[in-house]
């Protein structure tokens, strides 16, 4: 095995050298109808980090992750905080107001932090995306985005597809009706995610085994995969937010307020069938409109040094998602990495994956150069013995067009 460079070493120790977090002062709350926690370390380097989870479909409520680097960045001096946001489902809506009062709560405890971070994971990409460009939480010298479904509202026209194309191929099957359409369930429904498992499994036979899967739960399953490109083993959570996810964003007053913001009138999808059968609709101008701004990203990302770390095979956050936000990101800001994974996951990264291009954006922010795929699966090799690997990022990975993957309308 290659030995480390010695940039690669001298990193190696500070990440294995880092003592553990000492005393440090927690802080917990509620402001602006969120809740939230910050820790500080008796070591404070004067540096914020903050992180910004991923959809919960529950109610919110208090704090208790910091995040995955949490006790890393913890040992190295920084202090990290972190909002429940105060928006279930699709939280675009409040989100950058969440964040800029978790930023405002810290100050007014701590002081100005010489230098903002912002990390998050799924949804909590595209928090951290919206907060860099309209934000106002202070000098935000750097994010880290874990598969972050940087593609914004884009990622509600797959989440529709995957609606209607099951409605498609299911509704007349006997057991497999879901209420609703491309609003999710309507408004007030008691359908639960048990009675969906079961709908999902009359129409594909997932749930049951293969021997007992008839040819015609086979023939839909494959028809479905193919058309919506989603990995297999992501079809009950993928329904579960084009049924629930969908439904609170299109109905909760606070968001869409009723009205429907994604719309595939003129989309084809490639089967004679579907194409022939599928509902089509419109979406509302006004909550299109809204839907856009709450948020898609715009690129106005000034001086932030962003590190997007994503996997191949994700069926939540599509790769491709990452092809969107290098379409308008100055590529000066953006260096992204790509696991390459042999079973589909949805942030399936491994501890190296992770640390190395935490490091990356540090050395990056600290002056050294910007810090490419290649170098991330280097330093990645480096401390995978002792981090925990594999390193799986292909420098030489291309990621295809959003449009590739979610049908352009």
């Amino acid at each position: 095995m290659r030995r480390p460079s010695a940039i690669a070493a001298v990193l190696l120790f500070a990440i294995l050298g880092a003592a553990p977090a000492g005393a440090q002062t927690v802080l917990t709350g509620e402001a602006g109808h969120a809740f939230y926690r910050i820790a500080v370390p008796d070591n404070w380097n004067g540096q914020l980090v903050i992180w910004n989870h991923g959809i919960e479909l529950t109610p919110p409520g208090p704090v208790t992750d910091l995040g995955p680097l949490s006790p890393l960045q913890l040992a190295q001096g920084y202090a990290v905080a972190a909002s429940s946001y105060r928006q279930a489902g699709w939280a675009l809506f409040k989100s950058t107001e969440d964040v800029r009062t978790l930023y405002e709560v810290f100050v007014s405890h701590f002081g100005e932090p010489a230098a903002v971070i912002l990390t998050g994971g799924s949804l909590g990409g595209l928090v951290s995306a919206a907060a860099i460009e309209e934000g106002g939480v202070g000098n935000v010298a750097g994010a880290l985005s874990l598969c972050g479904a940087v593609a914004g509202s884009r990622t509600i026209d797959m989440i529709l597809d995957i609606r209607l194309v099951y409605d498609a191929l299911c509704a007349a099957v006997p057991g497999a009706f879901i209420p609703g359409s491309a609003e999710g369930l309507p408004a007030g429904s008691t359908f639960t995610p048990a009675a969906l498992g079961a709908a999902v499994n009359a129409c594909f036979g997932l749930l049951t085994p293969p021997p007992l899967q008839t040819p015609a739960q086979l023939s839909r399953l494959a028809a479905f995969t193919s058309i919506t490109r989603m990995p297999v083993n992501f079809v009950f959570t993928d329904m579960g937010y084009a049924t629930f996810g969908l439904s609170d964003l299109v109905h909760d007053p606070d968001k869409l307020k009723g009205r429907i913001g994604a719309g595939n009138a003129t989309v084809s999808y490639g089967n004679p069938v579907v194409d022939a059968t599928i509902e089509r609709v419109s979406p509302h101008p006004g909550a299109a409109n809204r839907l856009q701004e709450n948020y898609t990203p715009t690129g106005a990302v000034g001086n932030t040094k962003i590190v997007a770390l994503f996997t191949d095979k994700d069926g939540l956050v599509v790769v491709e998602s990452a092809s969107a936000y290098a379409s308008v990101v100055p590529a000066a800001n953006l260096t992204t990495a790509v696991a390459v994974e042999a079973v589909p996951s949805h942030c399936g990264f491994t501890n190296a994956e992770v640390v190395a291009s935490w490091e990356s954006l540090r050395g990056w922010i600290a002056g050294a150069p910007k810090p490419t795929a290649a170098s991330i699966e280097g330093l990645c090799t480096a401390i995978a013995p002792t981090t925990g690997g594999p390193c799986r990022v292909n420098p030489a990975f291309v990621v295809p067009s959003l449009d590739s993957r979610v049908r352009p309308r």
